[in-house]
């Protein structure tokens, strides 16, 4: 099933402690990205393909102020890039990124609250 797709699979962990605000935030990047991924696997020009750096976006500004706010957003254009080209590899590497630099963001934000 669709909503059971993990494509975030470290930030989602990360996430799963932190304030329910980012946890959302994760949680609506995470099925953003399952959308986009099946859109372009059909080599659809759907919604999803259009909104998934802005549902990104609003994950990435959670890094922002910390060291790996700049892997994120690089991860982040890297994302936009394939998507707009439509390349399936191109993005599954770029989201892997993605995750590892959001997820090291929310570890070290969950263990500086705890």
């Amino acid at each position: 099933m669709m909503r059971d797709a993990v494509f975030l699979p470290l930030t989602m962990e990360a996430a799963g402690e932190c304030a329910s605000g980012l946890r959302n935030k994760a949680e609506a990047a995470n099925r953003a990205a399952a959308e986009c991924w099946t859109a372009l696997v059909g080599d659809c020009d759907t919604t999803s393909r259009r909104t998934l750096i802005l549902t990104l976006h609003d994950l990435s500004e959670a890094t922002a102020g910390t060291v790996q706010y700049r892997r994120v957003t690089e991860a982040e254009a890297l994302i936009d890039e394939a998507v707009r080209e439509g390349d399936g590899e191109e993005f599954a590497e770029a989201l892997v990124g993605y995750d590892l630099a959001v997820a090291t963001v929310l570890s070290r934000l969950r263990s500086q609250s705890a």
